[in-house]
């Protein structure tokens, strides 16, 4: 992942005292409930290592076929089961270049793993692929002393208008970094969960019915 990340794995998240008004905050605002489909983790990785901030650039063409493969054994070689892989169009924001910077990636679903298996699965993924760090999520309940983030879904969103949002909003930019999207416009935002009411503002930004949003909550951990 690129510098963005970096930026965010140094915030300090919550204490008890902010996770538990982050919980507070988030009752007040419910979405959709989660999915029963919901994965035990998600791994969020890219083989790529260049920062590149032309939207028409070829390599953000990429489908990342044989990473998905690749990873894909890597999980399994690890004792997880690795369920489907989704393909992500990224849009970060840039302090130090002052703009716009964007990602292919790509989501892995990973069950029957625990906290420290993910954790060694994603550092192995990042040290092969030379990564500055591996984003990883632990679908959790909302009350798990453990949650300190949440992972919002929703349809209806672009790359485009994800960029423009971003750059809009000076707050999304220095709190959330950026976000994604699926090749067929459905937003996947994580953020900590402290920050989730700027998280719900940007994505009315993006134009989202909160109501048709899906709201995970978990634990995220970069993997560096």
């Amino acid at each position: 992942m690129n510098n963005v990340i970096l930026r965010r794995q140094s915030r300090i998240l919550a204490t008890v005292a902010v996770l538990t008004l982050g919980v507070t905050g988030a009752g007040s605002a419910q979405a959709s409930p989660p999915a029963h489909g919901c994965p035990t983790a998600e791994i969020f990785a890219t083989d790529n290592t260049a920062i590149i901030t032309d939207p028409a650039d070829s390599r953000l063409k990429t489908r990342l076929t044989r990473f998905d493969h690749e990873v894909r054994e890597i999980i399994r070689a690890n004792g997880a089961r690795p369920g489907p892989s989704t393909l992500l169009d990224g849009v970060f924001w840039s302090g130090d270049l002052k703009k716009a910077t964007y990602e292919r990636s790509r989501e892995f679903d990973v069950n029957e793993v625990g906290r420290d298996g993910l954790h060694h699965i994603a550092d192995v993924i990042t040290k092969q692929y030379h990564q500055e760090s591996v984003l990883t999520f632990r679908c959790l309940p909302r009350t798990s002393p453990d949650t300190d983030a949440v992972e919002i879904q929703a349809p209806g969103v672009s790359r485009i208008r994800l960029h423009d949002a971003l750059l809009a909003d000076a707050e999304a930019r220095d709190r959330l970094g950026g976000g994604s999207v699926t090749l067929d416009g459905r937003l996947v935002l994580i953020a900590p969960l402290a920050d989730l009411p700027v998280a719900q503002r940007f994505t009315a930004e993006l134009g989202v019915d909160w109501n048709r949003a899906e709201v995970r909550y978990g634990d995220e951990e970069f993997v560096s």
